[in-house]
């Protein structure tokens, strides 16, 4: 693995020290749901001690846009992957309830359009934490997943039934 970060040409070592420590700091408020004074030092402290020894190696966190935009569609992303873990909790759970249902086990091939790197690892653990589908491997675009009941082996189909709906969200944060 290489240990080299590559910095965006726009942006200084100080300025992504600034973004990450904001946000470590934003998630540490979200975390805790207090902004009491005790909360606000303590998080503040360990949000510099991450930022300050991780400088070079959080450049993922600076993809995330930070536009009154991407900041809702993160809200109904959540909103989204809820919908989405209890409609196939649901799906799995009739499966396993009543065995005599067709499965259609196999691993199918998508392609992602997302870019960043953060956008990829979102979607992927959004894949992966539904029941029903665990992503197997990443190669650039592709992703090759498990899927428990294959609704269709085209690329495009399965592309816009297991990846679409995740997709146009994490467009919207990342890009």
């Amino acid at each position: 693995m290489n240990s080299r970060t590559v910095t965006p040409a726009n942006s200084s070592p100080t300025s992504n020290f600034i973004t990450h420590f904001i946000t470590l700091l934003l998630f540490w408020v979200l975390l805790n749901g207090s902004l009491a004074n005790d909360v606000l030092i303590v998080g503040a402290v360990v949000a510099f001690i991450i930022a300050f020894f991780f400088r070079g190696n959080l450049a993922w966190f600076s993809e995330l846009r930070l536009t009154p935009k991407a900041l809702f569609t993160t809200v109904a992303y959540i909103l989204y992957y809820i919908k989405e873990l209890v409609k196939s909790n649901i799906n799995v759970a009739s499966i396993v309830i009543s065995p005599d249902l067709p499965l259609n086990p196999g691993i199918v091939k998508v392609r992602t359009k997302l870019k960043t790197a953060m956008g990829r690892m979102l979607l992927v653990n959004s894949i992966t934490l539904t029941p029903g589908t665990l992503t197997v491997e990443m190669d650039g675009e592709w992703l090759y997943i498990h899927w428990v009941s294959v609704d269709s082996p085209d690329i495009e189909a399965a592309t816009a039934g297991i990846v679409g709906g995740f997709e146009r969200y994490l467009e919207v944060m990342y890009g």
